[in-house]
């Protein structure tokens, strides 16, 4: 699928700005973004549910801008699965079929295999009230793959289910997209999700795609604060990048001098920055430890495989608190003095530009 400049306004207000991205077939490409950053819009305008303003949307090589819904070969889930409660489960997956005057053998042939694809075949003659959450979404998805489309759509369609629900419909659903190679386009504001789930990521922020990679890349290398507030947990530090040379930057942060090797090809010039480091890669120190920053701690999390640490730290920006994620132990009392050591790899330098932007 390629999307060439498409852009859309409502009411004059810009809901996304021109879009250029490419979807290789049987990619798992995934829309993250907080609420009113321009992912519903763009999923869509590829699914020809709005029009738009400008710009052309090709579906393997074929223009479809002006091809109605039903016309463009795509399935979708949406987020309150829409299914029809007057109808069991193989009608409601029969929908799409009946509707295309399909021979009623060969209907009810493809229900039958789209069902066993979801595990739902002794579920047919249920009707959805009768289904738990996750066995709703399964009949939603199984109604979207049954007409066999070249392009899947997914809706935020895990928002309903509870934790544990959400992660197993995660893992069932990414292996039927593998198995079949389906090209998917898939909405949602949870990181984990996106992570989990796809082979690339397009963060957006205010009608715009803020960076597209592999989810390693959008973790490990965000080219953007935003991207890297938004997309896992981060801390922020006040810091003067006092210089920097091939890749190494030397800062100063509240009394601490810090030495790093960053990732970045470019390095704002030195003076006031902002400097974010993962939790997981920040250590525990002595208070006293050359390069520390100093820290108090506010409280200690027990989370089973490890203790989370919440620091008051006078650099850090967003209310003064850091986080820490170390090996689980002995919970340190509230007020202990201690340092963090940053990464001396990996942390990302910016300029001190909000983190909302």
């Amino acid at each position: 699928m390629q999307i060439d400049g498409v852009s859309k306004s409502f009411s004059g207000a810009i809901a996304l700005e021109p879009v250029w991205l490419k979807i290789k077939r049987g990619e798992f490409l995934t829309l993250l973004g907080p609420s009113g950053c321009g992912k519903t819009t763009l999923l869509s305008l590829i699914a020809g549910f709005v029009e738009a303003d400008g710009g052309e949307l090709f579906i393997e090589r074929e223009l479809v801008t002006q091809v109605p819904p039903h016309q463009r070969g795509i399935g979708i889930v949406f987020q309150n699965y829409a299914l029809f409660p007057h109808m069991n489960v193989a009608q409601n997956v029969a929908y799409g079929l009946r509707t295309r005057r399909l021979p009623r053998d060969e209907i009810d042939r493809r229900v039958r295999e789209a069902l066993a694809l979801v595990k739902l075949e002794d579920f047919a003659t249920r009707r959805p009230r009768q289904l738990s959450g996750g066995q709703q979404q399964r009949v939603a998805l199984a109604r979207a793959l049954v007409i066999q489309p070249r392009v899947l759509l997914l809706d935020e369609p895990f928002s309903a289910l509870d934790r544990n629900l959400r992660t197993a419909m995660q893992v069932e659903l990414k292996e039927i997209q593998s198995r079949l190679g389906l090209t998917t386009v898939f909405v949602t504001h949870d990181q984990s999700e996106a992570l989990s789930m796809s082979d690339r990521i397009a963060v957006m922020s205010r009608g715009r795609i803020r960076q597209i990679g592999a989810p390693d890349e959008i973790y490990d290398r965000p080219q953007s604060l935003f991207v890297s507030t938004f997309v896992g947990d981060a801390n922020c530090f006040s810091a003067i990048l006092t210089g920097h040379r091939d890749g190494k930057a030397d800062l100063r942060i509240g009394e601490a001098h810090v030495p790093l090797v960053t990732y970045q090809d470019e390095l704002p010039a030195p003076g006031s920055v902002t400097l974010v480091a993962r939790p997981e890669r920040c250590s525990l120190t002595d208070a006293n430890e050359p390069g520390a920053i100093r820290a108090t701690v506010a409280l200690s999390v027990y989370q089973g495989s490890h203790m989370e640490l919440h620091l008051d730290c006078a650099q850090a920006i967003g209310g003064g608190r850091v986080m820490l994620r170390v090996p689980a132990g002995k919970p340190l009392s509230a007020g202990t003095p201690v340092g963090i050591a940053l990464p001396s790899e990996g942390a990302a330098i910016y300029p001190p530009e909000s983190v909302a932007a």
